[in-house]
Formats: structure tokens, sequence, C-alpha cells
């Protein structure tokens, strides 16, 4: 098994750290990930400006763009080969409900899925590193499960999936959840800056919304991994006849 791994955190964070250390000895692993921070970047590509490709101490590759620029530049040129799987993470903080949208941990692994490899993203619900271990070892786990099942020779996957900040003998099971949603977020935040100019900075996300049972945010609340399979597909499938009557209206 040939396993990918990148983040949006950079190479250097602990959480990316200990996803190679725990999928290391059971799979052929490698790390192409950011040079730098680059949370709540998505999907973004860089297309106006040259990418440099630089080898860490340890062996990581690391890349001077965002996560979806990783993932691209690996499978497109950099590996020479297709792995079977690419992983993200481990993120610092919840990539839960619509956190989904903004998330460059979700960005680098959906980057795989659109070219066809399965994926998962990893993240755990509260920043701080706090029991990154657990995180890791779930991680271990779940790929280990996934080979054994032989789903990596099917159908491309999506996965998400959220672990909360406890002891691994303190997680609960495994529950399969759909996406919750988030109030709007926070007010923006301002200050003067040296030269009297207002800056601008994006506030936090808001609270939970949409948190009831089967939702990621309830899982994790009562202390299980919560795992949600994404699609890519936008379409509001459900509301295509109704704006189909209307565009016949309003071009007659």
């Amino acid at each position: 098994m040939k396993i990918l791994i990148s983040n949006d955190d950079g190479y250097q964070a602990p959480g990316i750290v200990a996803l190679h250390a725990a999928l290391k000895d059971i799979a052929d692993v490698e790390v192409v990930a950011p040079e730098h921070n680059n949370s709540a970047k998505s999907n973004a590509l860089t297309l106006a400006a040259p990418l440099y490709v630089h080898a860490a101490h340890n062996g990581f590759r690391y890349v001077t763009g965002t996560p979806a620029d990783c993932v691209h530049i690996a499978l497109k040129g950099l590996l020479g080969y297709r792995p079977d799987l690419v992983v993200s993470g481990i993120n610092n903080g919840a990539n839960m409900g619509d956190d989904t949208i903004y998330s460059g941990t979700v960005g680098a692994a959906m980057e795989a899925y659109l070219f066809g490899i399965p994926a998962i993203a990893f993240s755990q619900t509260e920043k701080g590193w706090a029991h990154i271990d657990a995180a890791a070892e779930v991680a271990r786990r779940l790929v280990l499960q996934i080979e054994r099942e032989r789903m990596l020779e099917g159908p491309a996957f999506l996965l998400n999936v959220n672990v909360p900040n406890l002891p691994f003998a303190e997680l609960q099971a495994t529950r399969v959840c759909r996406l919750g949603r988030r109030h709007s977020a926070e007010k923006v935040i301002t200050q003067d800056s040296p030269r009297g100019e207002t800056m601008y900075w994006i506030a936090s996300a808001g609270s939970a919304k949409d948190s009831g049972e089967g939702t990621d945010f309830h899982a994790t609340s009562l202390g299980h991994v919560a795992l949600t399979p994404l699609q890519i597909d936008l379409t509001d499938h459900a509301n295509l006849g109704a704006w189909r009557d209307a565009v016949v209206r309003l071009t007659n």
C-alpha cells in the first residue's frame, strides 16, 4: 500500500508528524505538505506564481503553496507513481459542518478524490494537539481496516473524520454521521495599523446550529469518532425541476 500524506498546518505540525509515524510501518508513505500554515485555503490552487518544492531533514517534502497545490503537484509529476490512498491531517481543530467548505485539510483530500484516488481527512475536534497519539491510532486502524476490506480496489471515496481530544481508551466507537451546521461567524475584528489604517481580521466560526443526533457535532460531543463520507456534486437536485419551470416563465 502506497500512501501520500499532506495537511494544511504545515510540514512541521505535530499532527502530520504523528500521522506519518502511525502509518509508516503499515505502508510506503511519503509526505508532501505546505511550507507554512494554510488553514482555510479550501481547494485553492496557485496559478499566478511558481511553486517550489524543498526537502526537510526528516525526508518530508514541503511546497510553497496550498494544501491542494501539494497534492496536485505530487500526483501530477512529483511522485512518479499513483498512490493507493491520500491521507490529510491530522488537523489542529475540528472540520465539521460548514468547516468542510473552507478546510484546507479537506481540500487536500478532495484534490486526490478529484483525480479518482481514495482520500481521508483527519482532524481533532479541539486545538492544541492534546492526545494526538490517540488520533493517530484512530487513523492507523481505519486505514488498516479499509485495506483489509479491499476498499482501495473499488470506487474512490472521500471521508472526513473528526476525533475528540481524548485518550485512546476513552474514545467511543466510530459513528457514521452527516455534517451539521454552524451559526454565522462572529463579527470581524478591527484594529488600527501603525499608519492609521483600519485592519480587518476574520473572526472565529460560529457555534453549532444543527448539532442534533446523527450529526458530526453530536457524535463527537459524546466522545465518538465521527466519520462522514463526502461528495463533490453541489447541484441542488431537489429543486432542479422548480428552477426549470422558473426559467421557462422568465423567458416567455
